[in-house]
């Protein structure tokens, strides 16, 4: 039976053993503490727990090297980015150790340890052929050793692996004589004295307190110091200290020899913690070790040199980053310290379990149900690991989970050599058959019937035990088996089990074919034959298995089999599916699932037939009510002239596609577009005079460049409404001059100019980054949420080189991150084989939208379907001979029409040899679409505001004004449509007010604090809040002058954490309202809104310092809160106080009683709190319940899920005609039929959440949204003088403007004509 344990440890028992672990003193193939589980322990009644001794080596104690250590943040988890290093030494030994714990090979989906259902991380040792113990041939120190050895978490949702390495110490035992030998000290110093007794009078024989310090204070400025400061050859207190004898000690170390001196080491004094270069790694272990020898010398010596070199513990550093820190304990390990020696010795059956004899009871049977998934073979030795603790700690819980365990038909070794015993056989014999066990059984039922119940337990459990379903229906027998467990209670436990000759259950159907869940039917089928071939008397029972699996899996395949004989079509089995659509994580969440499935149809797409067979598979697997709509929602074919189409991902561009998409709705915005030659401005130099948009003047080159861009606006938007396809590919010239500002485009030149390489994004070991680069570094205001300027300034700013000011914080959260890839030259093709393919498919399935066209044409190769030469051109167009538009080139008079536009003619391709060249065919980059696609790629890195602050700038210049304001800011029908006035009011200390209004295009509002609705998100925009001005805090509000048709509210999810310096992503969720009012934002004389403002912000304060107060209350080191903390105190002095086991303690029956009360009084706080918030809670949310003259109807959401610097992006839009929302993925547009998931919560630790939403004015929602504008009749073009229907308001007249301007003064009485007079607010705050 005693088969080796393969179990694994927790961080806290490989801790425990780490600090017995001496490598290089382990005979070879000797048992390793930390590398094997624990050897099996037979209980005995007379045997006690032996005492874990040191016979050999050292028991570490660990003091950190803080230098070497890449400290994980405090109140911060790891992530799929995250690679942790700690780095100590022994205080005895001085062995050197490093633990790193690497999560960057973590898939989408998988969380990290410590977790709600894995709370510790659970390691399993994994040999590779870099483990194990290595003499160091290069080290100049004779003896020298490193051991490494690796370790996984075995929980399925985590990614953890840990690396533990050892290494000698660097000071061998010949230095430490050197430095700590009083009489070699003594020798050297003599003789330097002997050489010059006259410059050395007075000068006494140092101690080895004082060469160790003077060594380490040389290694110290060395490591600081960036002056290089020479020691000179007569330098009394080196000759004094070191003279010749430790010269070659010095030169290894690092200090180099000259003719008048010495020099001390040259480390680089610009590498920052933790340290890479190994010079000061090395110099940093030997300060180290010096710090160690001068902890060891006498306490009295040290204080008359008056040295004092602290060492700081490295164990919380390694409970930080292995995920242990405060881990749940046993009350009794609170109070007593179990570090002493002296304390009980730990049963090894806390080792067996990879437990800690502190650990919870919860923990302990974390820890069982762990070893047993991984460890399945030596259940019965782990479950008498339960079952001991649970008799030594009288623990009820303990004992009710053994008792659930033996229910289930589990068994221990306790239990099992006793079942052998009682039938007379030795469980560790190998001889025994099935007809050796069964009749032994039934002689000793013959000689004693009345064991017969006992005798038929036992029988059944060495069934078990054999995996014999023969044995297991013998000891059975039709009958009804009672199992019991009695506890040191002296309670029992007891079950009672029926095993039936039947099979009745699919879990028994496997077990019995010997099959597993993962098999595929055709498997499973050859499995009976082999069963009905060994056995023919089975042939009954193996067909009702067969009946049990085929309608558990609802198999077509398997049912037609037992009907004819024949498999029919055989439905994918989910792991089939799962490698079908090449994901290798099964935990990624849903909405990755589709993505690898839409990337997979790209590529094949004919074989959709079995790709919806595999998704199929998947939903059903999952239970995905999601999936399953979305293949229900492809499966319905739609018009096209009744459906939007979808925009084809060209790289890293779905944030772009959402926005286009939205764009497209806008009618006013997407009519000016379509008839853009009424609008456009004229190219005179004299135009410019006076043309300024955003606070600055605008060039000719920006407005030739902005109406370059309309117009390629213009040609996908008649793309989308034309074409007779349910998808569009955006052009890449529209994307540069989308993502990418004007500013920013020459910035690309001059680098490109002044370089023949293409301007760097940064690089991973030498190899480039092509796409967006990490969010830079923000600074957050200290105010809750801020109001939007129109963020045209910022563009002008060259990519991450200018520090970003606050307005560009608006949307860290929205940028795109491109992993580090092995890239190759432009002229070079990349040739995979099967594993790094594989491995890349993986990473583009599960981060699609990180990587740049090109790589996601290489990593995924084009299909037969394709064109031969689609690979080598690496286009990330979807048809390869298309003809594509051109944009329209701009002349010296002014800019072409559409239709001056001419054909793009397309290179043909030479066709293939026929015969393989020793060198693959590159063809001639085309350098022009590789300019265009290479600033595209630095376009990606601008945040989604910037985007939609170039679009908006450049719809600007493009178009002539209406008028002209105050400031000189062009008024145009962008303006009009999308920005709003806000103004702001700050009062200063003498009562005196200050307002300043100014154009926004969004208001932003901040999640990050914790979720919230809509409402308590926005008054975060425009609450009164301190800010400093000229030294003093002053109060400031903001409100809305001028509301816009359309209003933009930006999410700000990237913050910045001051404390770790890194931006994060807040996934709070904010509860989004279909219909908001925005009457209390709005700017009034109203002295009864005004009041209502003041009274509501003062009760917010009042619940803030509510909150401040409960924090104080509930949060504690203890995770109880304080009336709970107040109660166990009470209860655990009670019981020392009658304490029958040893002496009791006095306690004073007063402090008992205070201790009573007060808890009752914390108690009735917390709930006068609660009962004071709440009515606060309801005041503040009804106190503008009854302001409900402008309503705002929801029309898009935009969706990011991922992290601060990388996810993947799309939108959600309303359409008001047919009353559904639609999900707007990429190339996909799909029917959302079930709402809740835009509204709430998402219980994932990586949800999608809301980063941009747009509210559209409800009574003119018809005339300013249409989601659906198709017409795609054979033969017909889209004319620019067609006129979309106009619903029920108009659109026409409501925006005039946007088919036959009229002059400004004119126009404000059409508005009023159309849109009502509807109260004084409702006219002046929208114009």
């Amino acid at each position: 039976m005693s088969s080796k344990l393969k179990g694994g440890k927790t961080p806290p028992r490989l801790f425990e053993d780490l600090s017995f672990y001496n490598p290089q003193l382990l005979p070879p193939n000797s048992y390793n503490i930390l590398t094997e589980a624990a050897l099996q322990f037979e209980a005995s009644p007379t045997q006690s727990p032996p005492r874990k001794l040191v016979k050999r080596g050292c028991r570490h104690k660990w003091a950190l090297k803080s230098e070497q250590c890449d400290h994980i943040e405090l109140d911060s988890g790891p992530g799929s980015s995250s690679l942790y290093t700690a780095a100590a030494l022994c205080i005895f030994c001085r062995c050197h150790i490093d633990l790193t714990i690497d999560f960057r090979e973590a898939g989408l989906g998988l969380v990290p340890c410590p977790k709600e259902d894995a709370p510790l991380h659970h390691f399993i040792y994994s040999r590779n052929e870099n483990c194990g113990l290595f003499k160091v041939q290069e080290d100049v120190n004779v003896g020298s050793w490193m051991d490494m050895q690796r370790f996984v978490c075995s929980s399925p949702s985590c990614s953890a692996r840990l690396t533990i390495r050892m290494r000698s110490p660097i000071i061998t035992p010949k230095w430490e004589a050197l430095l700590l030998d009083k009489s070699l000290i003594k020798s050297r110093a003599e003789k330097a004295i002997s050489d010059e007794p006259s410059r050395f009078e007075g000068h006494a024989i140092p101690s080895p307190i004082e060469v160790i310090g003077n060594l380490r204070t040389y290694i110290r400025n060395a490591m600081t110091s960036h002056e290089e400061r020479r020691i000179p050859s007569n330098n009394k207190k080196w000759l004094l200290c070191f003279g010749e004898p430790c010269a070659d000690m010095l030169k290894q170390i690092g200090f180099t020899r000259t003719e008048d001196g010495w020099f001390p080491p040259r480390p680089d004094v610009t590498d920052t913690a933790p340290f890479s270069n190994p010079l000061n790694i090395l110099l940093n272990d030997v300060e180290n070790e010096l710090a160690v020898l001068l902890n060891l010398q006498p306490d009295t010596e040290r204080h008359m040199a008056k040295v004092h070199v602290p060492l700081h513990p490295a164990m919380a550093e390694f409970e930080r980053i292995l995920g242990s820190k405060g881990y749940k304990k046993t009350i009794a390990s609170r109070t007593v310290d179990l570090t002493q020696e002296d304390q009980e010795p730990e049963h090894p059956f806390y080792a067996g379990l990879g437990s800690s004899m502190d650990f919870h009871d919860d923990l302990i049977c974390f820890t069982y149900e762990r070893q047993i998934a991984c460890d399945a073979e030596n259940s019965p030795y782990y479950l008498e690991c339960l079952q001991g603790i649970a008799d030594g700690r009288g623990s009820e819980d303990l004992q009710t989970k053994v008792a659930i365990e033996a229910s289930s038909g589990k068994f221990s070794v306790r239990d099992l050599r006793e079942a052998y015993r009682s039938l007379g056989l030795d469980m560790y014999s190998l001889f025994y058959d099935d007809d050796t066990v069964i009749g032994s059984f039934q002689s000793r039922i013959a000689d004693a019937p009345r064991q017969e119940p006992d005798l038929r337990r036992a029988l059944y459990m060495i069934g078990k035990h054999r995996k014999s379903v023969r044995i297991q229906h013998v000891a059975s027998n039709g009958k009804h088996l009672f199992f019991g467990y009695n506890g040191p209670t002296k309670s029992t436990f007891g079950f009672l089990l029926t095993i039936d000759l039947d099979v009745k259950t699919y879990e028994q159907a496997l077990s019995w074919l010997g099959a597993t869940d993962d098999m595929v039917d055709e498997f499973l089928v050859s499995m009976y034959g082999v069963k009905v071939h060994e056995s023919p008397a089975n042939e009954e029972l193996a067909r009702q298995c067969m009946v049990l699996i085929a309608e558990r899996r609802k198999s077509t395949g398997l049912k037609a089999w037992l009907e004819t004989g024949q498999l029919g079509e055989m439905e994918m089995d989910f792991g089939q599916a799962y490698t079908r659509l090449g994901i290798g994580d099964r935990t990624i969440d849903d909405d990755l699932v589709i993505t690898s499935y839409n990337i997979n149809m790209q590529e094949t797409p004919s074989q959709i037939k079995d790709l919806k067979r595999a998704l199929a598979a998947i939903a059903k697997s999952r239970n995905s009510f999601y999936l399953q709509s979305f293949l229900d929602s492809s499966a319905s074919e739609h018009k096209v002239s009744e459906w939007p189409v979808g925009l084809e991902n060209i790289g890293n561009t779905c944030y772009l596609n959402s926005l286009l998409q939205f764009y497209f709705t806008v009618k006013p915005l997407r009519d000016l577009v379509l008839n853009f030659d009424k609008y456009k401005m004229q190219i005179d130099e004299s135009a410019f005079y006076k043309k300024q948009v955003g606070s600055r003047k605008v060039s000719k080159k920006e407005v030739e460049r902005a109406q370059r861009f309309v117009y390629e606006l213009q040609k996908l938007f008649q793309s989308m409404i034309s074409i007779p396809d349910d998808k569009v590919t955006p052009e890449q010239e529209l994307a540069r001059l989308t993502l990418i500002s004007a500013s920013g485009e020459e910035s690309f030149r001059r680098k490109s100019i002044l370089s023949t390489h293409r301007p760097s994004l940064g690089d991973i070991n030498g190899q480039p980054i092509l796409g967006p680069l990490p969010a830079s570094p923000v600074i957050v205001a200290s105010a809750d949420t801020v109001m939007s300027n129109n963020g045209i300034s910022n563009l002008d700013s060259s990519h991450n080189t200018t520090p970003r000011s606050e307005d560009d914080v608006s949307s860290d959260d929205t940028l795109v991150e491109t992993p580090a890839l092995d890239i190759k030259t432009d002229n070079d093709l990349m040739v995979l084989d099967s594993i790094e393919k594989e491995q890349q498919q993986g990473q583009l399935t599960e981060n699609k939208e990180n990587f740049a066209p090109a790589i996601v044409e290489i990593l995924h190769p084009k299909t037969p379907d394709r064109t031969p030469w689609a690979t080598v051109e690496l286009s990330p167009l979807r048809a390869n001979s298309e003809e594509h538009l051109q944009s329209p080139q701009i002349e010296s008079n002014g800019v072409q029409s559409p239709s001056e536009l001419t054909a793009r003619t397309i290179t043909e391709f030479p066709a293939p040899p026929n015969r393989p060249p020793p060198v693959p065919p590159r063809n001639k980059p085309d350098e022009s679409k590789q300019a265009i696609q290479q600033e595209v790629e630095i376009g990606a890195q601008q945040d989604v505001t910037e985007v939609i602050a170039n679009v908006l700038f450049q719809l600007q210049c493009a178009i002539r004004a209406e008028n002209i304001d105050d400031s000189g800011e062009q008024i145009d029908q962008i303006k009009t449509l999308f920005f709003a006035k806000q103004k702001s009011y700050i009062t200063n200390d003498r009562g005196e007010i200050r307002s300043n209004e100014e154009f926004v295009s969004d208001i932003k509002v901040d999640v990050a604090s914790g979720s919230r609705d809509i409402y308590a998100a926005l008054d975060g925009a425009f609450d009164v809040q301190e800010v400093e001005v000229g030294g003093s805090l002053e109060p400031q509000y903001a409100a809305i002058s001028q509301l816009p048709p359309v209003l933009q509210i930006l999410v700000q999810r990237a913050q910045f954490d001051p404390e770790t310096k890194r931006p994060f992503k807040s996934n709070n969720h904010l509860e989004l309202k279909e219909t908001i009012y925005m009457d209390r934002y709005m700017d009034s004389s109203d002295s009864d809104l005004a009041q209502r403002r003041q009274a509501c912000w003062a009760w917010k304060k009042e619940l803030a310092k509510l909150d401040a107060r409960r924090i104080e209350l509930t949060k504690t080191e203890m995770d109880m809160d304080m009336p709970a903390v107040l109660r166990s105190t009470a209860e655990y002095l009670r019981q020392c106080s009658s304490d029958e086991n040893g002496d009791p303690i006095e306690v004073e029956p007063e402090l008992l009683a205070s201790l009573e009360r007060a808890s009752s009084n914390v108690a009735a706080e917390l709930s006068g709190i609660e009962e004071q918030r709440r009515t606060l809670s309801t005041s503040i949310n009804s106190q503008f319940a009854d302001l409900r003259n402008l309503p705002y109807r929801l029309h898009s959401v935009f969706i990011h899920r991922g992290m601060v610097n990388s996810g993947h992006y799309w939108i959600y839009i309303y359409d008001f005609v047919n009353s559904m929302w639609r999900k707007y993925n990429d190339g996909y547009v799909t029917e959302v039929t079930e709402p809740k998931i835009i509204f709430e919560a998402e219980q994932s630790t990586r949800p999608a959440t809301p980063y941009f939403l747009v509210y559209v004015r409800d009574d003119l929602k018809s005339g300013l949204v249409e989601s659906v504008c198709r017409d795609v009749a054979e033969g017909e073009r889209f004319q620019e003088d067609t006129i979309m229907a106009d619903n029920e308001t108009g659109t026409a007249e409501l925006f005039e403007w946007s088919q036959n301007l009229q002059p400004a003064e004119g126009r404000a009485q059409v508005v009023e004509d159309v849109w009502g007079s509807g109260g004084q607010a409702s006219q002046a705050h929208f114009w």
